[in-house]
């Protein structure tokens, strides 16, 4: 699952932001003539993203025919450009498209032809940051979503964008300040979506859970609620609860019956309630309808523990093939694990040298280190990855079996111990490698070396170099 899924749910909300910062309703036909009709499918995605929220497919595609037949007579309305843009990108993103990026990007830059930045074209520039950031380019969506908030700190849009793009380059005090802003200037399920987000990445779980409550309950959409209730599914699944995400992912399901996060929640929760050749066939249909690159290195990785090498073997390729952007990190795991280790380290020391530092990329880059041979240099990134705040399975496991590695016993055990108290069941190959590295570490021993032997009873500490006790 991706952590930065950073989310598409996420993400798209982002954008959805955007709409609602360049919303024109263009009905001229009805001036004058007696009460507005019940709004169509072009206008309740304009409605949806005035509230932040994620406008149904249908309505986002209805208002992308409905622009681009607009445009076509109105070739100079730099609004309607920029509005169609990011629709395009909102699309691409949701349905795992790239093909509507390019589409984004000639829209937009046509809206900044119209109206330059210069001349106040926030709607365009806002568009642009949301664009980068679907892309994975970090430091791009920076530079657009902080010269919007310099021209105009109160645009609550700018902040979604400026929150993706400081978690993409690990700035996390970043984008915390950024979503404390956010909450003082717009309310409603997007807002307590990201803070769930937010406090997932800090550790806080129990905070989490309740912000994501709280967006299913505010929810105004079907859509909507279940983007939120994948959310509750993601935090249920990540803290090992897979009873608990099977049934929060059916319920979005019953909403949005082909909810593309729901699909692979479900597949995924399949795999640890041990339904897998269930959990196969779920997959499937998830990659069918939402690609995405962490999708097709998990369903592969299904494949590879059920003996399935030449199932798993075409998803791989179909993950190294497909061009995505912003995949470096799965592309990283999947040649770390599946591939060449070596090239991995390549791929994500470059990642590094972007400016991408997130705990994301570091847990990725420690990890391709680790596994061509560098293990001693992977340390370092995978203590980056672990102690940030976010608990993750997969990034302590990963820990664990470095510190393995370099021979450090008592770490290691902690932290493969710790993997599998996380969530048990966090990968169906990875879960039971750590089962077995912990067991080839054996147990603590009964009898503990002097140096780690507690003081008997009413002895004193021994002080400091600063002349203060320890404790």
């Amino acid at each position: 699952m991706k952590t930065e899924n950073v989310s598409r749910t996420v993400l798209a909300a982002g954008v959805g932001a955007v709409l609602a910062a360049t919303a024109l309703l263009y009905l001229p036909e009805l001036a004058g003539q007696g009460p507005t009709p019940p709004p169509g499918p072009a206008e309740r995605a304009v409605i949806a993203a005035h509230a932040g929220a994620q406008a149904a497919l249908p309505d986002l595609a209805a208002l992308i025919t409905d622009r681009e037949k607009w445009l076509r007579a109105h070739p100079d309305d730099e609004a309607s450009w920029a509005e169609l843009g990011a629709a395009y990108t909102e699309r691409g993103s949701r349905l795992g498209d790239v093909r509507d990026y390019p589409r984004a990007e000639r829209a937009l830059h046509r809206s900044l032809a119209e109206r330059p930045a210069a001349r106040g074209n926030l709607e365009a520039q806002l568009g642009l940051g949301a664009l980068a950031g679907a892309r994975g380019d970090w430091k791009t969506a920076k530079e657009w979503g902080e010269r919007v908030r310099k021209a105009d700190p109160r645009r609550w849009p700018a902040y979604p964008v400026l929150i993706d793009a400081y978690n993409g380059l690990g700035n996390y005090k970043a984008a915390q300040k950024a979503m404390e802003s956010l909450e003082e200037l717009h309310a409603g399920a997007v807002v307590r979506g990201r803070a769930a987000q937010s406090y997932r990445d800090r550790g806080w779980r129990e905070d989490a859970d309740a912000a994501a409550l709280d967006a299913v309950a505010l929810a105004q959409s079907d859509t909507d609620r279940a983007a939120s209730l994948a959310r509750l599914g993601d935090l249920a699944w990540e803290r090992g609860e897979p009873d608990e995400a099977f049934a929060r992912y059916g319920a979005a399901l019953r909403l949005v019956r082909d909810h593309g996060p729901s699909l692979a929640g479900r597949a995924r929760t399949l795999t640890a309630l041990g339904r897998t050749e269930e959990a196969a066939r779920k997959w499937r249909a998830a990659l069918a309808r939402l690609p995405l690159p962490e999708y097709f290195l998990e369903a592969g990785e299904l494949y590879e523990s059920l003996g399935l090498e030449g199932d798993a073997r075409a998803l791989y390729e179909r993950l190294r093939t497909a061009g995505r952007p912003g995949a470096e990190a799965t592309l990283g795991l999947l040649d770390a694990d599946h591939g060449d280790p070596a090239a991995a380290a390549v791929r994500m020391r470059a990642e590094w040298a972007r400016g991408h530092r997130s705990v994301r990329v570091a847990d990725a880059l420690g990890w391709a280190l680790h596994r061509s041979g560098a293990s001693k240099e992977a340390l370092g990134y995978a203590k980056l990855a672990t102690e940030e705040g976010l608990r993750s399975a997969p990034f302590m496991y990963h820990r664990g079996e470095i510190e393995r590695a370099l021979e450090q016993t008592g770490p290691a055990r902690r932290h493969l111990a710790e993997a599998l108290r996380i969530n048990p069941e966090f990968s169906p190959l990875h879960a039971r490698r750590a089962e077995a590295a912990l067991a080839a570490l054996g147990e603590l021993p009964d009898e503990l070396p002097p140096e780690l032997r507690p003081e008997p009873a009413g002895k004193p500490a021994v002080p400091t170099a600063s002349g203060r006790r320890p404790g």
